[in-house]
């Protein structure tokens, strides 16, 4: 395969790669991050590059934009649809490309735009702080037995065993539900290092059991200690919580993007990805175990031990992480009538998963209850326990897929919508995750029609500072949210999230897209350009609040319900959702604001507890499976309720908690079209 050299700056990075790969592609083998949020679907424009012309002698070689592939049609229309970037920025197509779809066929120089340029993402997905009641899957015994003679040649494992009788209380006929010394078994890794360790060790070791049934590691002498990993798998982060399984104290705690972005912004773009190439669930299978070995890497480091000393991992996800991480074909999750692979909890030997901890640990996923409803779920019940409650809780995971859960201790329903990258930053003009430079919070004064707003990596408002110039580079989950409820209460658009007209404010204009309210001028960024919310980025968020919305009010109408006695938002990212604005658009249905919480990483938190108490898995698999699942597509009323949950905050529902922000509220027209079908 022809190799060419590429250059890219201001890093400085350079290296040879093979002819048609993308420069995004080649970048990040390179170590540099270009910024996407369309799955290189060249929708974004979020990785533009420019390609440098001309001879380079520092580099010995001559960039030209002939040595990369013509421009596609997919990058010709977007630039198409954008000429006053290109005239304000003095750019010319050719010399700004897509790097996602522009193939090296020769030496090139690339300059990365600071828009463009990746940050590391804030994973938001920390630890809660929870009383948790310590029974480990595993648990370690001091077995000192006598060596083996002419007279007793008993062979090596069976004396173990045998010797355990003592330590684990295993005496017969006492309590039938103790298995018996022989029953127990031996891991065949463990069992071929056995007989060196037993000698060696002198006839004295610590055996590590599993579940009082199996042996899964036996060391010379005392030991006192084991370890475990529980691991939130999302869509968009991953998040990895090193334990020890004795004290249940949490050692070290490390998050990392998911890698299978790459190959596909939500959940059904990778089941899509992995229908359509041959080697597609391999990649996405390769890549998510790649990063777990990286990220207990990082763990095992930070708490001094060595990853081998991990013995169990409790792993969570949504229903097709759930299938990739297994090595599941997904198809057919993405398929009427939506069937997972399995339902029940599993326990996977870490080594046939090539997770590189002990490899003869196990590896236990919590059960999945839906097609779109996955362990994640499982864990987020595990933690809030809304199945011991006399309320009626409504629980929701808030992601490009959300999952819902409503019900009490007498009954639990759930359902799944996808809600679109959009409550993340993608398909907003200029949305971007939660890296430094984006905006998380927003204020617009409904007298003057200013606003202000809070950056990330910056102290304080944008108002605070005299010199706050230069911070901002786009607008993150939390702020979009908060830029369209503030947009509708200050009046700039109305209920059906359209602009008005007439309002005497400079930020108000009329851009390339249409009717757009400029949050920061050009000089206040650090790329150069106006940040605007447009017309279409309030459409994209009436889109992903009403489908989010609809899924929780067909939940509460199965249940007879008008509204749930409390609401608890999961996830890193609903956690940084301002409730009251969150219920002003009509995000989460009408409830009394203080009966709203955030509670963090719950799916996270609920592999913890999993993780730290062999008892609650036993538990958990049997609760999800008396959940009522329902599956929205089936739901006849589906399409009017979306269409009537598009409207701020509903075409007709009071929501009295939030109707002092909105006092001139009226009722809308057009409701009785969509209730009357």
């Amino acid at each position: 395969m022809t190799k060419y050299s590429i250059i890219l700056q201001p890093s400085g990075s350079r290296g040879q790669v093979e002819e048609g790969q993308s420069i995004r592609s080649a970048a990040r083998d390179l170590g540099v991050e270009i910024e996407s949020i369309c799955a290189e679907n060249a929708t974004c424009g979020k990785c533009m590059v420019l390609i440098e012309e001309g001879r380079f002698e520092k580099y010995n070689i001559d960039s030209k934009r002939s040595n990369l592939s013509p421009v596609s049609t997919e990058e010709a229309a977007y630039f198409a649809r954008r000429p006053k970037l290109l005239k304000d920025k003095g750019w010319e197509v050719g010399q700004v490309r897509l790097s996602c779809q522009c193939k090296i066929r020769g030496d090139v120089l690339v300059n990365v735009p600071e828009e463009s340029r990746g940050n590391k993402q804030i994973v938001r997905k920390s630890a809660s702080n929870r009383e948790i009641e310590v029974k480990p899957a595993i648990r370690k015994y001091l077995v000192t037995t006598t060596p083996p003679n002419l007279e007793r040649p008993i062979a090596d494992w069976e004396r173990l065993a045998k010797g355990l009788e003592t330590s684990m209380g295993l005496v017969h006929g006492i309590d039938a539900k103790l298995p018996r010394w022989y029953d127990l078994t031996i891991d065949y890794q463990c069992l071929r290092t056995l007989s060196k360790t037993l000698r060696e060790a002198k006839w004295s070791v610590t055996v590590s059991v599993w579940q009082d049934k199996e042996v899964i590691e036996v060391q010379a002498g005392y030991a006192e200690d084991s370890y475990g990993a529980a691991v939130d798998i999302g869509s968009t982060t991953v998040a990895l919580y090193l334990c020890n399984l004795r004290t249940g104290e949490m050692l070290a705690a490390e998050s990392e993007m998911n890698p299978q972005i790459v190959y596909g912004e939500d959940v059904m773009s990778r089941i899509q990805y992995a229908i359509e190439n041959p080697d597609g669930l391999e990649k996405l299978h390769k890549a998510i175990i790649s990063t777990l070995n990286k990220l207990l890497k990082q763990a095992a480091k930070t708490a001094n031990i060595q990853t081998e000393e991990i013995l169990e991992m409790v792993l969570v996800g949504n229903s097709t992480m759930h299938h990739i991480l297994l090595n599941l074909h997904p198809k057919d999750l993405g398929l009427a009538p939506f069937v997972p692979a399995i339902h029940k909890s599993m326990d996977v030997k870490a080594r046939e998963l090539g997770l590189q901890i002990n490899p003869s640990g196990n590896i236990h996923v919590l059960p999945t209850i839906a097609s779109f409803v996955g362990a994640d779920t499982s864990a987020m019940i595990v933690a809030e326990e809304p199945h011991k409650q006399d309320e009626n809780w409504l629980l929701i995971d808030v992601g490009t897929n959300a999952e819902l859960i409503l019900g009490n201790r007498k009954r639990l329903l759930c359902t799944s919508t996808p809600t679109g990258p959009a409550l993340e930053g993608a398909h907003v003009e200029y949305g971007m995750r939660a890296a430094p430079g984006a905006m998380e919070r927003i204020e617009i004064d409904e007298k003057t029609l200013e606003p202000r707003y809070r950056v990330i990596g910056v102290t304080g408002w944008n108002t605070d500072h005299a010199e706050f110039k230069g911070q901002v580079k786009g607008i993150c989950g939390s702020a979009i949210i908060d830029g369209v409820a503030e947009l509708f209460r200050a009046g700039i658009v109305d209920s059906r999230g359209k602009f008005k007209q007439g309002l005497e404010s400079r930020r108000i204009r009329k851009g390339e897209s249409g009717w757009e309210y400029v949050i920061a001028w050009a000089e206040e960024t650090s790329i150069g350009r106006d940040i605007p919310m447009t017309q279409q980025d309030v459409r994209q968020i009436q889109l992903a609040k009403a489908a989010l919305f609809t899924a929780a009010r067909t939940l509460l109408k199965r249940s007879g319900l008008e509204s749930p006695d409390k609401i608890i938002l999961a996830g890193g990212f609903g956690s940084y959702i301002d409730k009251e604005k969150a219920m002003l658009i009509g995000l989460i249905p009408d409830c009394e604001l203080d009966k709203v919480y955030a509670v963090g990483n719950a799916a996270g938190d609920g592999a913890r507890i999993a993780l730290l108490n062999v008892e609650k898995r036993n538990e958990i698999d049997g609760v999800t499976r008396k959940v009522e699942r329902f599956e929205l597509p089936t739901d006849p009323e589906f399409q009017n309720q979306f269409m009537l949950a598009t409207s701020f905050p509903h075409m007709s529902e009071p929501f009295p908690h939030i109707a002092h922000l909105i006092p001139n509220r009226v009722a809308d027209p057009m409701a009785k079209n969509f209730m009357s079908k």
